[in-house]
């Protein structure tokens, strides 16, 4: 299985799973000898754009998100953290929010940076790989989306706000690509239009490449979302991205169809690893997902291949196995030996 085109490269998401040893007895050090292990195992299985698997940002007090609202709101500055009943009770009867049992903040007041520092967290984990590094942010539509606002006139108003402090942030990130996700536009897509001149606002402020992920939820193992690839279009098109990482590995086949209608400078991530079961793909499937997408889509649109989304729900032999499972089977479909086997 050869395929003519460039090399098409392997990356991550973002999570993975926390060392029991770190949830334990957790320290600074314990912190930075866990994002080693977790840059080698990415290394050693030849990925070739490596993450620093989040595990700074885990709260087991939220573990809904896995930390990836919490560690961006709270420390803003204009976000109270205390969230009477009265508070609790309305934002249980907001639409979209069934996953989350309570809210991360409450917006007071203009929103700003607070003691969030993304450049600090990036270089503590760059510093411990040579290798190609991916930092991960979440977008302004779904952190406007999960607080409680009690400020701006409406939902959009803040997303600009909180797009306006990321933005800020991400002109000082040192990565080569910085990945900012969206987990909750694909269950409500009519929003698309301000969800994208929020994020547009982030990634042009990136100095490395600027990427995108979208995906329909990874809570419990379970998608929180409902919809489809094909009601986003016009929002993928209009990202200033380099590139999208998607979730299709769990997507029904079908829908890898909406892809052609993608501006083609703007690269295809493929989800090509299920990260909601505990079934490790074969390198043969993997390499036949992305034969399937290439026929379909035309040579060479496939840029990276990854998994669908963060690895945080699996336990770390399964996520590791499908990390090696990835790079295989990529090397697999461009005819060359697998740097696993070597």
């Amino acid at each position: 299985m050869v395929a003519d085109v460039s090399h098409i490269q392997t990356t991550v998401v973002g999570s993975y799973p926390a060392p029991d040893w770190l949830i334990q007895c957790p320290s600074e050090q314990a912190l930075a000898d866990a994002t080693r292990v977790v840059l080698h195992t990415q290394e050693q299985a030849g990925i070739d754009v490596v993450c620093d698997g989040e595990l700074y940002r885990f709260d087991p007090n939220h573990p809904e998100t896995n930390g990836m609202i919490e560690y961006f709101v709270r420390p803003m500055g204009g976000v109270a953290t205390e969230i009477g009943f009265d508070e609790l009770t309305r934002y249980r009867a907001q639409p979209g929010m069934r996953f989350r049992s309570r809210p991360p903040g409450i917006v007071t007041g203009p929103v700003s940076a607070g003691h969030l520092d993304l450049p600090g967290a990036c270089q503590s984990a760059r510093r411990l790989t040579r290798a190609p590094f991916k930092f991960t942010v979440t977008g302004p539509h779904m952190l406007a989306k999960t607080l409680v606002n009690r400020h701006y006139p409406d939902v959009p108003t803040l997303a600009l706000a909180i797009a306006d402090v990321l933005a800020e942030q991400v002109r000082h990130v040192d990565a080569d690509v910085v990945q900012v996700d969206e987990a909750n536009l694909p269950g409500a897509p009519d929003e698309w239009d301000w969800a994208a001149a929020a994020i547009n606002r982030v990634l042009d402020a990136v100095d490395g490449l600027p990427a995108v992920h979208l995906c329909f939820g990874n809570y419990g193992g379970q998608s929180i979302q409902k919809g489809n690839w094909n009601r986003l279009i016009d929002y993928l098109n209009a990202l200033h991205a380099d590139h999208i990482v998607m979730e299709v590995a769990h997507r029904p086949p079908d829908e890898l169809a909406v892809f052609r209608g993608l501006r083609p400078e703007i690269g295809l991530g493929l989800g090509v690893v299920d990260i909601k079961t505990t079934e490790v793909e074969s390198a043969d499937r993997v390499a036949r997902a992305i034969e399937r997408a290439e026929r379909l889509l035309g040579g060479g649109r496939v840029r990276y291949v990854h998994p669908d989304c963060g690895f945080w729900m699996l336990k770390r032999p399964i996520a590791d196995a499908k990390i090696r499972a990835l790079v295989e089977g990529r090397d697999l479909y461009e005819g060359r030996t697998s740097r696993v086997a070597a």
